[in-house]
């Protein structure tokens, strides 16, 4: 269905039910479609309208979000300089990932292989574009690419839910930390 057509109150229905989707995958809690419903305030019959099946609506969750990821890559380098807009869009990778575990974890295999189709050309043009503003001002080493950071951000799949406030962000801060122009040294400074 698409969200553009519908009327104001169903497109409000629809934004809740995402909305109380993506909060039970945070929380990694077993999504269920009937505490969903009821924590959107919408009857069962209305969370079926928009989304027939759990996959529908997980699918939805997850393009939302990889959406949102990468319209936010431009808006930051609008807003900082290009290593700080990084570090800003590598905070919402954090949250992406987290929502992307859940899913995928939910999820068939089939479904999750076409949202990961979903994801990568978009993420990566994203990437690519913050990377290239940072290279571009020398602060970004010149060295790496979209590809290099999707590989190393892709153990956030793999961290366990009871270790996921502990280290998401600590070893997404390494990456960043690794991908910095390094200060010329001494002898470099000195021309020797």
């Amino acid at each position: 269905m698409n969200p553009t057509r519908l009327r104001a109150d169903a497109a409000d229905n629809r934004a809740r039910i995402i909305a109380a989707a993506r909060a039970a995958i945070a929380d990694a809690g077993e999504v269920k479609l009937n505490a969903i419903a009821r924590q959107a305030g919408v009857g069962q019959g209305t969370l079926y309208r928009h989304f027939p099946t759990r996959e529908d609506l997980l699918a939805e969750v997850y393009r939302e979000d990889v959406d949102e990821l990468v319209a936010a890559a431009p808006a930051l380098l609008a807003e900082h300089e290009p290593l700080t807009a990084l570090a800003c869009w590598f905070d919402r990778v954090a949250g992406y990932a987290r929502i992307k575990r859940g899913v995928f974890a939910a999820v068939e295999a089939g479904v999750s292989q076409a949202l990961a189709a979903h994801s990568l050309g978009p993420i990566g043009e994203a990437l690519t574009l913050l990377l290239d503003a940072g290279q571009a001002d020398g602060t970004i080493r010149p060295d790496v690419d979209a590809r290099d950071v999707i590989l190393l951000i892709g153990y956030l799949t793999r961290l366990g839910q009871s270790e996921w406030d502990t280290r998401a962000r600590h070893l997404l801060q390494v990456i960043l930390d690794g991908l910095r122009q390094p200060e010329p040294g001494p002898e470099q400074a000195h021309g020797r």
